[in-house]
C-alpha cells in the first residue's frame, strides 16, 4: 500500500455494468419495503383484533383453552412494539431505494450519497438488532444450562 495515496476530492466512478447492478437493486429494494410495509400494516392489524381472534377462538374450543389466560392487551402491545421496531428498516430500505431510483434518472450525485446514507442506516439498524438477539439468546442458552446444573444436584 505505499506510495498509493487517496485525497479527498478523488473522484470514484462507477462503471455501466456497476450502475445496471445498482439500478437492479434499487429496484429489488423498493420491492422488498413494500412487502415490509405490507407486512408491518398486518401486524398492526393482528394487534388491533387479536382480543376478537382471541375470543373466538376460546368459543370455538368450548373455553376451555389456556392460552386464552394470557392478556390479548399485552400479546396486542408486543405487536405493536415488533411493528414498530421492524418499521424502521423497512423505511431504511424504502427511502434508499427511492432515492436510488431518483438519483438515476436526474443524474445527481447528492441522491446517490443519501441513499447510501439509508441503506448504511437500514444495515446499522438490522446490525444493531441482530447483536442484541444474539446476546439474549446467549443469555437464555446459559440460564437454561445453570438451571439444568441446579436441577441436577437438586
Amino acid at each position: 500500500m505505499e506510495g498509493i495515496t487517496f485525497q479527498e476530492n478523488e473522484k470514484m466512478y462507477l462503471s455501466q455494468e456497476a450502475q445496471g447492478f445498482l439500478k437492479e437493486t434499487a429496484k429489488w429494494a423498493y420491492f422488498m419495503s413494500i412487502l415490509g410495509f405490507v407486512g408491518i400494516g398486518f401486524m398492526v392489524l393482528l394487534a388491533l383484533f387479536i382480543g376478537t381472534i382471541f375470543s373466538a377462538l376460546n368459543n370455538m374450543s368450548g373455553g376451555m383453552n389456556p392460552m386464552m389466560g394470557i392478556g390479548t392487551g399485552f400479546i396486542s402491545g408486543l405487536y405493536l412494539v415488533i411493528a414498530l421496531i421492524y418499521f424502521f428498516p423497512v423505511y431504511y430500505l424504502f427511502q434508499f431505494s427511492s432515492k436510488m431510483k431518483k438519483a438515476f434518472k436526474v443524474n445527481d450525485n447528492e441522491l446517490i450519497n443519501s441513499s447510501f446514507e439509508h441503506l448504511k442506516s437500514h444495515y446499522k439498524f438490522i446490525g444493531i438488532v441482530s447483536l442484541v438477539f444474539v446476546v439474549l439468546y446467549a443469555l437464555i442458552i446459559l440460564f437454561s444450562v445453570l438451571a439444568a446444573v441446579v436441577a441436577l444436584f437438586n
